[in-house]
């Protein structure tokens, strides 16, 4: 199949059963890299076409699941926050569990969502999970501003260890996109996996220390806490806004399990991806 060029060159592409090799699709990737940016951005726009509260939404919800969390976990529970103000303690946390739960949710059921495109015509699939997360990243850095001004309500100062911030987001994305991807290509052969993906994300809610801190685990056991990918990355923001003491061997335990499953979520994908035109 040729393909023309500017300037009179074409470019053949061999469409083959055997499946590219992995330095292969990168450099497809990259080569359709303008055509990820189009559909983050049509990601972005439906996001918020129509909507009455707009780009605020980014902010209610993480706010909201704050003071309800404060009232039920904070105030009539009295779950430790570590001496910080609860409402701080938590939402340090809900910040990068909103961009992973949001993710994942949205990555999940990208691909039933594109039908048309992939049937129609030939694209890098993996850039429809792709955009559907890069879009909410617009929400995470709008939801960032609020923790600011809590921190400065409560008189929480900014210390250097804000700077370990970018490492921790790409460790969230990392991990979104290992599991959102996984269950985007589970979804589209075994159509029940939209109705587990909801409940998966509850539970995985309350396997991590957003609402609680580790201290409430036993020492010996925190390690298996932190196989949780999640667990490692929220303890890792809480410590860097609040100004505590990183527990690096802990937080180097989730980023590894992180990496494992993005791994296994491409592999997946990679492997089921040639049959997603005949069963979607």
């Amino acid at each position: 199949m040729k393909q023309g060029r500017p300037g009179g060159e074409s470019k053949v592409t061999i469409i083959s059963p055997g499946a590219p090799g992995w330095n292969e699709r990168w450099r497809e990737l990259w080569q359709y890299r303008e055509l990820l940016w189009v559909l983050t951005l049509r990601d972005i726009k439906v996001r918020y076409k129509q909507t009455l509260l707009g780009a605020a939404w980014a902010i209610i919800q993480p706010l909201a699941a704050m003071v309800v969390f404060s009232v039920f976990f904070g105030r009539l529970a009295g779950i430790p926050s570590d001496g910080y103000p609860y409402p701080v303690f938590v939402y340090s946390a809900l910040l990068p569990w909103t961009l992973f739960a949001n993710g994942v949710s949205t990555a999940s059921s990208s691909m039933l969502g594109a039908v048309n495109m992939i049937q129609k015509v030939y694209f890098p699939r993996l850039h429809i999970p792709l955009a559907s997360i890069g879009a909410l990243c617009i929400d995470y850095l709008v939801a960032s501003i609020v923790l600011f001004v809590l921190m400065a309500i409560y008189g929480i100062p900014v210390t250097w260890n804000l700077i370990a911030i970018p490492v921790l987001t790409l460790g969230v994305i990392l991990t979104t996109l290992g599991v959102g991807i996984l269950l985007a290509a589970l979804n589209v052969t075994y159509r029940d996996f939209r109705y587990v993906v909801p409940f998966m994300v509850q539970i995985w809610l309350f396997l991590t220390p957003v609402v609680y801190g580790k201290s409430l685990v036993p020492e010996q056991w925190q390690w298996v806490l932190f196989l949780n990918p999640m667990a490692g990355i929220v303890d890792g923001f809480r410590a860097a806004y609040l100004g505590q003491p990183f527990d690096l061997p802990m937080i180097g335990l989730s980023l590894l399990t992180a990496t494992v499953l993005f791994v296994v979520g491409i592999a997946v994908f990679e492997a089921t991806e040639s049959r997603f035109a005949d069963v979607i």
